[in-house]
């Protein structure tokens, strides 16, 4: 039997999708498809594209479907915002530190310790990064808007062998952390590699990463670091990074007027599914891994020692280096004001 590619699963997921829409459309206007540029499979890291997707079809009675693309089927995960940038799609999802290059003021968002302790000033703190000129004439070379981040929560480490019990532990490990995450590894003395998320698991599998960073514990789980390590850690909370929706500006441009109202109107469902499903992935998560791995937990003596080390002098150091380019040191400032802090 012959089976589907990703875009053919993508299609039929779009026909059905519109089918099943039988009510009178709340939103009437033209017939209209987006592609969405995916990588990997659906998981909690997609929840929101995909109700995104879902509201789009139901409140237009199937006039406007966006096709989701899951496993890199239009373009590599580390160019989706060249893919926009050519309108080869509408609308894709990215990650910051698969390309800082491309992103360096978005790279703000990988700074260790940020203050992003609850949803509600996760979200505050990247809706300012999104709205601050720096970061808006950046991607605008790429033809890219944000509509919304995908609200990664903050990192943690699974690893394979002698698990880091001490933050001197750290010294001559390999990980797996980008942006300023990585930085505040190597104050600790680790090495830091930035692979994409689908190569990750055979780095693991072949020794030549020794721990893993993703956002806990959703991203582990779905990529099955699990299966090839033995510990985690569950307190190191380090930082995060940052990976939205972003849309083509040509096409955001060209739709009708009652479809960008419409993109706004359901923006607080989108979100808060997506936070959601992190939340559920916990529930089902912790549990495994606690019977699974090894758990290592840090004293609060070694968490302010790390964070006095690896904090502001890197967040500093990263102004430094970017703000002769943009002002770096004002989309910092943005993050902190955002959630009533100065910094």
């Amino acid at each position: 039997m012959k089976t589907m590619g990703g875009t053919g699963l993508a299609l039929l997921s779009a026909l059905v999708l519109a089918a099943s829409v039988s009510r009178a459309a709340e939103v009437p206007g033209p017939e209209l498809t987006w592609d969405v540029s995916l990588w990997g499979k659906e998981r909690a890291f997609t929840a929101g594209v995909e109700r995104l997707a879902q509201l789009v079809a139901e409140k237009t009675d199937g006039n406007w479907i966006m096709v989701l693309h899951y496993g890199e089927a239009l373009s590599k995960a580390r160019e989706n915002l060249d893919g926009l940038s050519v309108d080869a799609f509408q609308a894709a999802m990215f990650c910051n530190f698969y390309h800082p290059k491309k992103n360096p003021a978005l790279m703000a968002l990988t700074m260790p310790f940020l203050p992003l302790r609850s949803w509600e000033d996760n979200r505050k703190a990247r809706d300012a990064v999104y709205a601050h000129p720096a970061v808006r004439r950046e991607l605008a070379r790429w033809n890219a808007m944000t509509y919304v981040s995908s609200y990664l929560p903050q990192y943690e480490f699974l690893g394979r062998g002698k698990p880091p019990l001490m933050l001197e532990d750290w010294n001559g490990l390999t990980v797996r952390a980008g942006g300023g995450l990585g930085r505040a590894m190597k104050v600790l003395g680790s090495t830091p590699t930035s692979s994409t998320a689908t190569e990750v698991y055979t780095g693991v599998q072949q020794g030549t990463m020794d721990a893993v960073s993703f956002p806990f514990s959703y991203g582990h789980v779905d990529y099955k670091i699990h299966e090839v390590t033995d510990w985690f850690t569950s307190n190191l909370t380090p930082g995060t990074t940052d990976c939205p929706i972003a849309f083509s500006i040509s096409a955001h441009e060209s739709l009708p007027d009652q479809y960008k109202a419409l993109l706004e109107e359901v923006k607080d469902e989108v979100v808060e599914v997506q936070i959601q499903a992190y939340i559920a992935m916990d529930e089902q998560n912790l549990p495994m891994l606690r019977q699974e791995l090894q758990e290592v937990r840090y004293s609060d003596a070694e968490l302010a020692e790390f964070q006095a080390a690896a904090g502001r002098p890197v967040i500093d150091a990263w102004i430094e280096e970017n703000q002769d380019r943009f002002d770096a040191r004002g989309v910092i400032e943005a993050i902190f004001g955002a959630v009533g802090q100065s910094y």
